[in-house]
């Protein structure tokens, strides 16, 4: 046994040896994680560059590893989460390496010490610590955009009824908001400025935000200019349609939450009251049972 802990504390020495001399390399950075490095190292924790940097080196193999499809379906989540930290598909490889090697070597040295159980969390911290991130932060995304959205529309439809056009007025009202709402409206505006078209762009809009009412927000959107109805009402329009869902939304939640605590209080609450409360007869009574 204390052979292989001491085998395992030398593979751990070697690597982190190993680690130190990569960071240290210079070497040529794959794509867009160099721009993520040079761009988002501003948005990003000193740790979380340092895990790119040590990982870089791997991140095409583990892009190799995982295949086209599920490049792009993680791909395709990083966007939904709104690249947090600057996050890209090569430094979600890096991570996925770093830790995977982590979670491998601590796993490895808490079987050597006879400790299996922490050995199947580090094993779960390696391969799963990066996706809990990002599922995370599409969570956190969704409910910021989904909150901000009624008023945005309502500003919105303020601003067009001044006279400025929709363009211009997305423009004008993207720059009153900060957040993830705000976000998604720039690069909505950017990819108008480059030629393609309201339509697609706002599809565009649709697929990068898992969020019913985005959805719902570009589908009244684009009927309303297909129909040829005035804008500020097609807006003002949406906004109630937003809030109404907020509120079912919320009726709903409260309807699942009634019997979500009567449920905690059956299983925790009464049988602990009951042995209580048979505790105390017991030991009032002055039975003895020698």
């Amino acid at each position: 046994m204390g052979l292989l802990l001491a085998l395992a504390v030398g593979i751990c020495t070697l690597g982190a040896f190993h680690g130190i001399r990569l960071y240290r390399a210079e070497v040529k950075l794959p794509g867009d994680l160099a721009v993520a490095l040079e761009v988002g190292s501003t948005r990003t924790s000193a740790v979380g560059s340092g895990i790119d940097r040590l990982g870089m080196r791997y991140a095409p193999m583990v892009l190799r590893m995982m295949g086209p499809q599920r490049v792009n379906n993680t791909r395709k989540k990083i966007d939904m989460a709104g690249n947090p930290g600057g996050l890209t598909i090569d430094r979600y490889a890096a991570r996925r390496f770093v830790y995977g090697v982590m979670g491998a070597l601590g796993a490895f040295a808490m079987l050597a010490n006879g400790q299996p159980l922490i050995a199947l969390l580090m094993l779960a911290f390696g391969f799963f610590w990066v996706e809990v991130g990002i599922w995370s932060a599409i969570r956190q995304r969704k409910a910021d955009i989904e909150r901000t959205l009624p008023d945005f529309l309502d500003v919105l439809a303020v601003v067009v009824s001044a006279g400025l056009g929709f363009r211009q007025a997305l423009d004008r009202t993207a720059e009153k908001y900060e957040g993830p709402w705000s976000d998604e409206l720039r690069i909505t505006l950017r990819q108008m400025d480059m030629g393609v078209s309201r339509r697609q762009a706002f599809e565009e809009l649709r697929k990068r935000n898992d969020s019913e009412q985005v959805a719902m927000f570009v589908t009244a959107l684009q009927q309303g200019e297909e129909l040829g109805a005035p804008i500020v009402e097609t807006l003002i329009a949406i906004a109630n349609d937003l809030r109404r869902t907020d509120a079912q939304i919320a009726r709903r939640k409260a309807a699942q939450a009634v019997p979500k605590a009567t449920s905690i209080v059956t299983m925790v609450m009464v049988p602990a009251t009951i042995l209580l409360i048979g505790a105390g007869m017991f030991l009032g009574s002055d039975i003895s049972l020698g």
